[in-house]
Order: structure tokens, then sequence, then C-alpha cells
């Protein structure tokens, strides 16, 4: 069948192409920019395309094969032209451009270094509160690490100022020597000043500085016989060495990016890791749409302008393939960065073990996904879209309870990472001390429970926390994480539909107070509601268990002073938990072996409130 689309008179077209620099828009049949693409020399360039060797590649000859038109812009330089060529890609997507889809911002460490005590917090987005801004890191995990680690060294203030400022009494931040609390005055402001420059040097990297003031410090205090003190300075001292054991040496200073790409099966995988100031901050892998046929030296090129054009430019970048325009990106970049920036692939010690481990992170992802790509993958990019989130949630956790009318409640805690159930970390927690049948208590008791001892031990945090409930077991789980002040965590509340029919859930966001209702097809929901299903399983399982043991188990076993001979013997004095529930103090002092003492308790201890 003929077609009615005019074939593309190429010839005729270059004729009037300029040989001077600029960029080149390609247009299909439907009139959609189905390519976008710089050069020096037009005509030189776009001649290139027209050309029916053998050696032209697959994805060439399937692009060309669809020109109806080309649309060509002519710049003052080719640096220009490269800017050019960015803007138009992200405004167009063009489908046989290597398409980046990270137009997120990268989150911070935020210090209100103008406050007389000032916090540490997180910080995505505009940076626009007036302060000290550390970073940018990788993901949201690296952030919270960080401050983990400078939340112990140094115990300065993470809440925020509205909780900070209507303190009366320490928080719990203070009994778990998480925090000096400046909030009642229990640290004097020179002594918390010299902690956030503590922990303004070590967010930057500065290990050796801080460990060299502290060992002063600790001298100091020794000489003034304040032992405590120096104490406390030598245990800072030994946690900070354990950190720099993974910093880079000494010479490996200022701002380094390495990023490797892998390719494989059609699709492709940037890895890059983050190095400031001799620290690691952590890694990030992107996965970008790859036409068929690209290289790793057009992807490496293609995620290194459209990148580094939106975010922070370090002064160098090791990649794992040699680039031919490097020569070009490199003052444009140094431009954006206000410095020198270098792109090299060769390079020894190290920065070469470091390239070789962003290469095997990139193969090693990219094997995941492709393993994946249908299950789990899929599930987990699915509902970081549905949630809004800019990461893929590392870690999740959900919490549910159970109960039969009040009695033997237990909460279940479980947990998921990108492979499925971690059911190694999966906990229970047999809630005591509440109201039979509080739902409420139950859930602020279990996540108390949980999460300061997480804190205390510098465990795991999760990315969400998933509370199987409406919106008042939400507004628990908010109370909760406001006290501990784990802002980070975000809370989703899984609320059942009217009839409790699985895929008419509906998620409740703590974070913007929305409620959301997935299609019963997406594959997100699938994942939310194995979750939830997961959590409640084991809450049963854990009720079950808990309720037949205390079925099984005699009240006589709770009396303090009664062991196991002297309820033998009571049971065959009376014949039974019923002969000696109706036996009086006296009758029951009469067994051998229990004293009118031991009577009496044995008597309350059946006849509660008489």
């Amino acid at each position: 069948m003929a077609s009615d689309t005019p074939e593309f008179d190429s010839a005729e077209f270059l004729k009037t192409v300029s040989r001077r620099p600029g960029v080149y828009q390609m247009y299909n049949a439907a009139d959609d920019v189905i390519y976008v693409g710089k050069a020096g020399n037009l005509r030189a360039r776009l001649s290139s395309y027209f050309q029916k060797t053998s050696s032209q590649s697959v994805k060439t000859a399937a692009l060309v094969a669809q020109i109806c038109r080309v649309q060509t812009t002519v710049t003052g330089s080719e640096p220009e032209a490269l800017i050019l060529e960015q803007n138009l890609i992200k405004q167009h997507r063009p489908r046989y451009n290597v398409l980046l889809r990270d137009d997120k911002s990268y989150p911070y460490v935020y210090i209100s270094t103008r406050d007389d005590f000032p916090r540490v917090a997180y910080q995505r987005g505009g940076r626009k509160a007036p302060g000290k801004y550390v970073g940018p890191f990788p993901n949201a995990g690296s952030v919270k690490k960080s401050l983990s680690y400078v939340q112990k060294l140094f115990r300065v203030r993470q809440c925020e100022d509205s909780y900070y400022s209507n303190r009366s009494r320490p928080c719990l931040q203070y009994q778990i020597k998480r925090c000096t609390a400046p909030c009642v005055g229990y640290v004097d402001e020179e002594t918390y000043a010299t902690d956030v420059r503590h922990t303004i040097e070590l967010l930057e990297g500065k290990n050796q500085q801080v460990i060299a003031d502290l060992v002063n410090s600790m001298e100091v205090a020794a000489e003034n016989l304040d032992f405590e003190r120096a104490a406390l300075l030598r245990d800072q001292i030994a946690d900070l060495k354990k950190i720099s054991n993974t910093a880079l040496s000494g010479s490996e200073r200022g701002k380094v990016d390495i990023v490797a790409c892998a390719l494989k099966g059609g699709a492709s995988c940037v890895q890059v890791f983050f190095l400031r100031n001799g620290i690691n901050l952590g890694n990030k892998a992107f996965f970008p749409t790859t036409p068929a046929g690209s290289t790793a030296e057009d992807v490496l090129y293609a995620f290194l302008t459209q990148f580094y054009l939106q975010h922070e430019v370090p002064r160098e970048i090791i990649v794992s393939h040699v680039i031919d325009e490097a020569a070009l990106l490199q003052p444009i970049l140094s431009e954006r960065a206000g410095a020198k920036v270098v792109i090299q692939t060769r390079v020894r010690g190290e920065r070469a073990r470091l390239q070789a481990l962003a290469m095997t992170n990139a193969q090693m992802s990219l094997d995941v996904r492709l393993s994946s790509r249908s299950g789990m993958a899929e599930r987990y990019d699915s509902l970081r879209t549905a949630l809004g989130i800019d990461d893929l949630p590392e870690r999740m956790e959900c919490f549910d309870i159970s109960h039969t009318g009040g009695e033997s409640t237990v909460a279940s805690c479980v947990v998921f990472n990108a492979e499925g159930p971690v059911k190694s970390d999966y906990r229970r927690f047999n809630i005591e001390n509440i109201t039979p049948g509080d739902d409420y208590a139950a859930m602020r008791q279990a996540l108390s429970r949980r999460y300061t001892r997480v804190l205390k031990e510098n465990g795991r945090l999760p990315d969400i926390l998933f509370i199987d409930g409406g919106k008042w077991q939400v507004g628990v789980a908010r109370e909760v994480m406001q006290e501990i002040q784990l802002h980070e965590v975000q809370i989703v509340g899984v609320a059942k539909g009217p009839d409790r029919r699985p895929g008419e859930e509906t998620l409740i966001l703590v974070d913007t107070g929305e409620s959301r209702q997935l299609d019963t097809s997406s594959p997100g929901l699938h994942l939310v509601q194995q979750i939830r299903d997961e959590a409640h399983r084991f809450a049963i399982a854990g009720h079950r268990a808990r309720r037949a043991k205390t079925r099984n188990r005699s009240v006589l076993e709770d009396v303090p002073g009664l062991g196991p001979k002297r309820r033998k013997a009571l049971m065959t004095h009376f014949g039974g938990l019923q002969g000696i529930q109706q036996a009086s103090t006296e009758e029951l002092a009469r067994v051998p072996g229990i004293s009118k003492t031991l009577a009496e308790v044995i008597f309350d201890a059946l006849h509660p409130g008489s």
C-alpha cells in the first residue's frame, strides 16, 4: 500500500542549510519532533544522516526513515547550540533522544545559623531561608544518615522552631542523648555554638580538623580534672574516627562526581557517586529512556548535558567511557560552576577504584531492573508516582493492630524493600496498660516503642510509614512522629472503602493532607495492598498466639510466692481451680505450705476488686 506522506527531499533541503553552528529538529508525518541535535557545522552534520553507507547505525536508519521535515536554528557558537539543544529536548522529549527523567531538586542539610541555638534539618526545594546549606545529597536516605551521625555526635537540635519554642521540659531526644536541651537552658550558648561549628565542619568533610579540636578540648578538660567531659570528648573522637575510615584519602578534596554507564537489553543505567571534600555522600542510579542502537558514549553525553545544566556542577567529573565532546562541555560547565571543571576518563589510585565500583553498581542496578521490570520495580515506580515523591523508596514499614474484644492486643510492624518483604526485620509488640479495645492508644504505644528504640540503636528508618487505618489512626502516627522528631518519614494511611472491598482503599497523605484513590489496576496499589495484608496477617498470628497462651495459663501462675509445688498442693486439696476460688482465706491457709499471709494474697488475686 502506498504512503500518502511525500518523501523528504534531502538533497534539495541540504542546499539551503547553513554551515554555521546551530540546532536541528527533525519531524515525522504527524509533525511531532522525533529528534533534536546540535552541530558546529549544520550542513556537514545533517549531510551525514542521508548518506547511504553500510556503517549507518540501526538507530540512525530508523530515524531517517521517519523524517518528513527538518527545522534548523543558527546560533552564535557551538556552546550556545548545546544549551538550546538541551532546552528543546526538555520541551519536546523526542523519542530518538536519550531522555533523563530527573527534574527534581536534591536534598540538603540546613543549619539555621542566625538563631541563638541553631537547628539542623533536612531541606529539599528552595534555599531561601537564611542560614547554611550543605549538599546536595543524592537522596533522602543519605541526608538521614548524615543527620543521624551529627545528632549522635554533637546533639544539636533538629526539632521545628514551633516545637522548640513551646517546651517547658526536655523532650525524648534529650533522654536518649541526642540533644542537649537548649529549649530549657540545659546548655549554654557558647558550648552549643561549638557543637554547631563542629557539625558544619563534619558535614563539609573536615573530619580531621574536628578531631584535632576535640583532642585539644579533651586535654584541657583532663588538666582541669573535668573527667566526665573528657570521657565524653574521648567517645566523640572514637566515633568520629570510625566515620573517617569511610572517607577518601586526604588528597581527594573538593567536589567530585563519578559517572558510569551500563547498557543491556535495550536499557541503560547511569550510576553517579557524589564525593564532597573526601566524603562519599552516596550514589544514585538513573535509568534514561534509551533509543535502540545507542552507545554508552551517547548515553553519557546526554546525561552530562541534561543533568549538569540543571544541577550543581562539581569541579571534577570522572566518566566510565570516553566522550568525544568533553572538550566542548568543559567550558560550558565551568561557566555554570564559576570554576574550572574537568571531565576525564583515565584516572589512577582511589579514583580508579571508585570508577570501577560505580561501573559495577551500574551493571548490577541494570540487571536488577531488567530481571524485575514487570514485577517489584514496576510496583515501586508506580507507587512513587502515585505518592508524588522524588526517589524510589528504599524501605517501607507498615503497622496494624489485632485483638479480640480488647483481649491480648498485639501490634505488628512489617518491612519491605526493593526486593520485597524483609522478614528478619519484622517486629511484634504486646500492648499493655491501655483501655481494652483502644486501637489509637495501641498504635501510639507501638510506634513510640518502635522508633524510640530505632533512634537509640541508630537503626534504619523507613522512607514511608504505612498505617492500616483512617484519618484518626494517621493522626496518632503524626503526633508520635512529631514527638520523636522524625519529620523526614512520610506517613501514609491506608483506609478501607465503605464496603471494605479490595481495590477501594484510599491513601491518606499526611504531608499534603490529600486523599487519593488509585485505579484498581495500579501496580502501586497492588504493592500497598500486599504490604497492608502482610501487616494484617502478622498481627493476627501474633494475637492468636498470645491469646492462646493467656487462655491456657492459670491465674495462680501470676501470684507472687506461689510456686509449682504449692499450686499443685492447692489443686489437690480443693480438687481444681473452682474449689480454690470458692475457698475462704482460712481454708486456704490450712493447705500445707500456705501461710496466712500467702493465703490472703491468693484470695485477693482470685477476687480482684472485692
